[in-house]
């Protein structure tokens, strides 16, 4: 038989549950009440970086509450990642992820200090940013099927480029390589901008990058675009296809994409309004407007829709650092 509990202890634990209850309820109802602090772990001027300021400026228009920008780089964007995870998780400290801080950087760094789906509760997928495949004038190729083909029979001629080892270029052509089974050397430079100005001046051959980046080059005849790598064609190059089209695939897909996270306990209250918020911001018609300019795409979801997505993102890039064996500056 249960045991008996009495009438007179129930009522006492019901009300001790609602007392304990009560500060996380009024806490969120009050939330937000002073300024957040929304962490960017790379230098400004980056995609992400433009992103935060973007989400921040309309946070702050919507909630008049001042949304502080703070660059925290280094270690491909572990540091300013794990200060995020170590924060009181009060709803005041997030961090604008992307796919490098929380889906590359497990399989990339042995000693990562934080766990992406333990130390973070998952707030708002913001954007996916389709790469895209440039090539300078000069190479011998003028779509997609005519590179593939000519990495093919030349193997290990063509110079890539890309913001460094381990970042999100390197991971998209290593998957690129994997997928074409075609031979290319890497050529790490200290960000994307000296990557693009040495394939601008015909140091390196390719280049497969966040369409922002590149956009101008390709637009002004600097660098020639031969396929984007998401599953649509992106609005701000029509004319571009992607990389299954032009190729007959069925399934490529290595777009950058990126999302807000907060640390692991911030109450689900909070976690919900600031979703709320965050989506309200990307369904706005101007944010759309400045996203599409750029060839982002704005993805608003659940917090739950993008926790997996976080977490099926990381067992899928696992193979491709293991068979480019990409490492680590």
């Amino acid at each position: 038989m249960p045991a008996f509990v009495p009438l007179r202890r129930l009522t006492t634990l019901a009300c001790l549950s609602a007392v304990v209850a009560m500060p996380t309820m009024a806490w969120a109802q009050t939330y937000p009440s002073k300024a957040i602090r929304l962490v960017v772990p790379f230098t400004p001027g980056g995609t992400t970086d433009i992103l935060a300021r973007a989400i921040g400026q309309e946070l702050g228009k919507a909630w008049n509450v001042s949304v502080v920008v703070e660059n925290v780089p280094g270690a491909g964007g572990s540091i300013g990642a794990d200060r995020v995870a170590k924060a009181t998780p009060d709803g005041y400290t997030l961090l604008m992820g992307h796919i490098g801080t929380l889906a590359v950087n497990p399989s990339l760094y042995p000693k990562l200090p934080y766990n992406p789906v333990k130390d973070f509760a998952p707030v708002a997928w913001v954007a996916n940013v389709p790469n895209v495949l440039v090539l300078h004038p000069g190479t011998k190729a003028n779509s997609m099927k005519e590179f593939v083909a000519f990495a093919k029979s030349n193997p290990g001629r063509l110079n890539y480029g890309s913001g460094g080892n381990g970042s999100a270029a390197n991971l998209a052509t290593e998957y690129l390589k994997m997928r074409t089974n075609i031979s290319l050397v890497h050529i790490p430079y200290r960000g994307t901008a000296p990557a693009v100005t040495d394939l601008v001046a015909g140091q390196t051959q390719v280049l497969f990058t966040g369409v922002p980046a590149v956009i101008g080059q390709i637009r002004n005849g600097q660098l020639k675009a031969v396929a984007v790598s998401g599953k649509q064609r992106v609005e701000a190059l029509p004319d571009i296809p992607t990389v299954n089209e032009a190729l007959g695939m069925k399934d490529f897909e290595a777009d950058q994409w990126y999302g807000v996270v907060a640390p692991a306990g911030t109450p689900t209250e909070i976690v919900a309004k600031l979703n709320e918020g965050i989506n309200a911001a990307l369904n706005g018609a101007e944010l759309k407007r400045r996203l599409s300019a750029e060839g982002a795409v704005a993805n608003p979801t659940t917090p739950a829709a993008f926790g997996r997505y976080i977490a099926s993102e990381i067992e899928r890039w696992k193979p491709v650092i293991t068979s480019g064996r990409v490492k680590v500056d």
